[in-house]
C-alpha cells in the first residue's frame, strides 16, 4: 500500500462513540413505557431496524431514526409518542467524542488531507463538527450522496470529490459492514478500528466477514503507525 495523501473517515462510531450515544438516547425511550433491554440487545434491535430503514428510496436520516424508534415499539411492545420517535435525532448533538479521536485528528491533518464519509445529513452532522477539533477537507454525507452505507455511490462521490487516485486515499472506519465492505469492493484501501475489542457481539452494526487491509485497536495506534508524531 502506498503512502495515503487523503484519509477518509467514518465519524459516527468511529470518531464519535455512538454506541454509548445511541444506548444514553433509546434506554430512557425504553424506560419511559416501563421496558428495558440489556445493552447489547437494544444495540443490535437498533443495528436491524436501521438497516432495513436505510434501503432505497432514500430518506433523511433523521426520518431513519424515527422509523428505528418506531421498529423499537413493535418489538418490546410500546407505542412510541413525538417526543420518543424524536429523541435519537435530537441526542445526536451530544454523543461523546472517544477519548483519543481529537488529538488524533489533529496530529493526522498535519500531513494529510481528511475526509468524512457518513451516514448522516449536513444538518445533523453540523451538531458533532465542532467537537471533533479539525476541519475537514470534505465531508461527504448520506444526503449528498443520496444513499446510505454500504452503497457505493456513497465512495464513489467521495472518490468524485478528492479528485485523487483511490491508490492515494485511506478509508478509517469502525463499521465493517458499512465502510469496510464497500471500500474493499472499490480497491480502498482500508483500516478498521476495532472500537468493541474484548466485548462480545457485533454492537450497533450488522456482522460482515469484510476483511480490512489494517486493523488497529484506536486512533492513538493509527498515528504511529502512520509515523505521525
Amino acid at each position: 500500500m502506498s503512502e495515503p495523501t487523503i484519509l477518509s473517515f467514518d465519524c459516527y462510531g468511529t470518531l464519535i462513540d455512538w454506541e454509548s450515544g445511541v444506548l444514553s438516547a433509546l434506554a430512557p425511550v425504553l424506560a419511559r413505557h416501563r421496558r428495558s433491554a440489556p445493552d447489547q440487545d437494544l444495540l443490535e434491535a437498533f443495528a436491524s431496524l436501521e438497516t432495513d430503514a436505510e434501503q432505497p428510496p432514500y430518506r433523511p436520516y433523521e426520518s431513519v431514526l424515527r422509523e428505528v424508534v418506531d421498529g423499537l415499539g413493535r418489538r418490546f411492545g410500546f407505542r412510541p409518542d413525538e417526543t420518543d420517535r424524536g429523541a435519537l435525532a435530537a441526542s445526536i448533538g451530544d454523543w461523546p467524542v472517544f477519548s483519543d479521536t481529537r488529538a488524533a485528528l489533529a496530529a493526522l491533518k498535519t500531513r494529510h488531507r481528511l475526509a468524512i464519509i457518513s451516514n448522516i445529513d449536513d444538518a445533523l452532522f453540523a451538531r458533532t463538527a465542532p467537537r471533533l477539533g479539525v476541519v475537514f477537507d470534505w465531508v461527504v454525507t448520506a444526503q449528498q450522496a443520496g444513499s446510505y452505507k454500504p452503497a457505493l455511490e456513497n465512495f464513489r462521490a467521495a472518490l468524485a470529490r478528492f479528485g485523487a487516485p483511490k491508490e492515494k486515499v485511506l478509508h478509517v472506519a469502525q463499521s465493517l459492514f458499512h465502510d469496510i465492505a464497500p471500500a474493499k469492493s472499490l480497491g480502498i484501501p482500508s483500516v478498521w478500528v476495532d472500537r468493541r475489542r474484548g466485548r462480545s457481539g457485533p454492537g450497533a452494526t450488522p456482522p460482515s466477514p469484510a476483511r480490512p487491509d489494517i486493523v488497529v485497536p484506536d486512533l492513538k495506534s493509527l498515528v504511529s503507525l502512520l509515523g505521525v508524531s
